[in-house]
């Protein structure tokens, strides 16, 4: 008999208060590993959550078992949680990295943010243009640090990531190198093999930082200031990302881990 493809979108929970490229480009890559349609769903009727630092929501949502129980698919915690019988009520196929395992007492040596899938969905030749990407998180766009940066030397290229999540993406892929205080944008440029830099998260929680550092097994040292970003020593833009080994782990741990019963055709 022929499969005939499942034809019924998959529900994603992802964060849509702010535009946000991070957030946005979840349910790009859930679609293209389950090969279906994937829809925005609220907390309580999503059927799967994937990128974003979103445990803490589902920790709060299923504390007791409802109706659907979701898929977690790398995502992983903004900060620790206390109680963690909610994971009964959820399929766990992956979390984002050993830090949010650990708060959360899994038992698991396999860990992935899907946002390093994003190079197979949008796929960038490696031609480094020159240009020194600044990624800040949304709500520093205003900084006045950052914008004196910016008009001290045309080489620093902003990258709004409240723009098109596509367009954000082949801007990191095009660049020497990425600053990046958006945790979307060091994973985008991992994906992409960028070389990139922790800026500092001013009001941001650094156990995600962290959190996807460890899945990959990368160094990640204290953040800099912006002020600091013309003091660094850049690698060459062709240098191999000394973590790239990590990073392949992670990236088969994502396809392996999908649940095959989410995956296009496995009703037919």
């Amino acid at each position: 008999m022929t499969s005939v493809a499942d034809t019924n979108p998959l529900s994603l929970h992802w964060w849509k208060a702010v535009p946000n490229f991070g957030d946005a480009i979840s349910p790009v890559v859930l679609a293209h590993v389950s090969g279906r349609k994937v829809v925005h769903a609220g907390v309580n009727r999503a059927q799967v959550w994937a990128a974003g630092s979103l445990l803490q929501v589902v920790k709060r949502t299923y504390t007791a078992a409802k109706d659907i129980r979701p898929t977690i698919w790398g995502a992983g915690l903004l900060h620790p949680v206390h109680g963690v019988k909610f994971t009964k009520h959820v399929n766990i196929a992956l979390v984002r990295g050993p830090i949010t395992a650990a708060l959360l007492e899994l038992e698991v040596s396999r860990f992935g943010d899907p946002g390093l899938l994003i190079s197979d969905v949008w796929p960038a030749s490696r031609n480094p243009n020159g240009k020194i990407g600044i990624v800040p998180h949304h709500t520093l766009m205003d900084d006045l640090m950052l914008t004196a940066l910016l008009d001290s030397d045309p080489k620093y290229q902003l990258i709004d990531p409240r723009d098109p999540a596509e367009q954000v993406c082949a801007a990191i892929a095009a660049c020497d190198h990425v600053f990046a205080s958006s945790l979307h944008g060091l994973i985008v440029a991992d994906a992409y093999g960028v070389s990139n830099t922790w800026l500092a998260p001013s009001g941001q929680s650094r156990l995600k930082y962290l959190d996807y550092a460890a899945s990959v097994g990368r160094a990640m040292p204290s953040p800099i200031q912006i002020e600091e970003i013309p003091m660094a020593d850049l690698p060459k833009p062709d240098a191999p990302l000394a973590y790239q080994a990590g990073i392949d782990a992670c990236r088969n741990a994502l396809y392996a881990s999908f649940p095959k019963a989410l995956k296009a055709g496995a009703n037919a």
